[in-house]
């Protein structure tokens, strides 16, 4: 058997928790591979919202096994809130949530660096949750961190002083005040260790390895988007691990020739959180619709994202990079009742018309636009895809055009209900 992937086109917040949760039921396992709590899973049933940060989102189906993977990177603090809120709506995760024992922690001085890091950065801020996803991934890099591992052994705890004292220096050298903060954050941290070690601890490569030798499906969920990897999104401004399909592979200790659908999440229009370019971002009210339509807020931070029109020249990039067979398209009906909608299909990058995106970050953007005829009709109530008006099906065959890659997915309101699956 091979493993379908999971993952975000844009600059995340592309609606990859609901799409996982509405795939779930055809799969035997869902596997996140990479993030952290940086990362904001939203999932809407039963007329309420959740949000997920480390934990897979297929956690809400009981039957299904759901593993945190290698590449992810577990606060155990945000980990236990997560976990406290999934027990009061009456789930047991402890009977289907594993957690790698490869996986690396974050530690409450990995924060206090993240937060000291980013200020001494002042105009070239990169936007960061300040949630320690970036010094912990240092740490991994430079051979430093602790695993889950690491709390099997008997000296853990001196491991983690040793470890937080270096930290603690490189704060000092920074000049960085954080008094009688370090202490509370270390009790929570240590007390929420209580309830990690409730959880299972495995070998995830090999338990995943055998699933698949079984014959059972698996499904590996990436967090953040295309556009953030560390490698092919607008560095310096993005996420510290690989978001990409390759991501999965090394997040979870398989191998790449098991690749099979990929499924490539793509919102409508464009939302960033953060610094870095965002060439069609737009500051005027058609922006300020979409933020307000589309309650563009961050699921981790409660940010206002930036909002732009659709980007294919970035998504065509993504397509390429990923292998997309299938895209999920997602909140199309905040787009509803705009007699307009403008798609970027070129750029000029330095005056030089061009189809593809530039390496270097300070290059001056200009999108070049193709116009579509919006659609007045409210979707969010279809169900079939014939039910959707005919300008919104020309959208998707414009988009299906370029791209190469089959819209198989249409998202049409945050209900997980409201998911047509296309059959033609």
């Amino acid at each position: 058997m091979n493993i379908d992937i999971l993952l975000g086109m844009q600059w995340g917040d592309e609606g990859k928790g609901k799409v996982v949760d509405v795939l779930t039921p055809a799969y035997d396992v869902v596997a996140r591979f990479q993030g952290g709590p940086n990362a904001g899973h939203s999932l809407e049933f039963n007329g309420k919202r959740h949000v997920l940060h480390i934990i897979p989102s297929g956690i809400f189906h009981e039957d299904k096994a759901n593993i945190i993977g290698n590449g992810v990177v577990i606060d155990p603090a945000v980990f236990e809130d997560e976990i406290l809120e999934l027990e009061k709506m009456g789930l047991a995760p402890a009977n289907n949530l594993f957690i790698s024992r490869r996986a690396h922690l974050i530690l409450p001085t990995h924060k206090l660096l993240d937060a000291a890091q980013e200020s001494r950065k002042g105009e070239g801020k990169i936007g960061s949750t300040l949630k320690g996803i970036g010094p912990a991934y240092t740490d991994k890099t430079a051979r430093a961190g602790l695993r889950v591992c690491d709390l099997e052994t008997p000296d853990f705890e001196e491991r983690l002083n040793e470890r937080m004292e270096e930290h603690k220096a490189v704060l000092d050298s920074y000049g960085f005040e954080y008094g009688d903060v370090l202490p509370n954050m270390v009790e929570k941290w240590l007390k929420s260790l209580g309830n990690l070690r409730k959880f299972k601890f495995i070998d995830a490569e090999y338990e995943l390895s055998n699933y698949l030798k079984e014959g059972k499906t698996v499904l590996a969920e990436g967090a953040q988007g295309t556009l953030l990897d560390l490698e092919f999104g607008a560095y310096p401004f993005v996420t510290s691990s690989n978001t990409v399909a390759a991501g999965a592979f090394s997040g979870l200790g398989l191998a790449p020739c098991l690749t099979g659908r990929v499924f490539g999440i793509v919102k409508a229009y464009c939302t960033r959180v953060g610094s870095g370019p965002f060439p069609t971002e737009l500051f005027d009210e058609t922006g300020d619709y979409l933020r307000k339509t589309g309650n563009e807020y961050g699921a981790t931070t409660g940010r206002p994202r930036r909002c732009g029109w659709l980007d294919l020249v970035a998504l065509k990039y993504a397509v390429m990079i990923n292998g997309v067979t299938d895209i999920a398209l997602t909140k199309a009906d905040v787009l509803s009742g705009m007699p307009e909608i403008k798609v970027c299909t070129a750029y000029k990058v330095n005056g030089t018309m061009t189809d593809r995106i530039p390496a270097d970050n300070k290059a001056v953007v200009e999108p070049v636009y193709t116009s579509l005829r919006g659609w007045q009709e409210d979707i969010s109530k279809c169900r079939e895809y014939d039910e959707l008006p005919q300008t919104f099906k020309d959208y998707i065959r414009f988009v299906e055009t370029e791209t190469g890659a089959r819209v198989s997915i249409v998202s049409v309101s945050p209900d997980r209900n409201a998911t047509i699956f296309r059959k033609d």
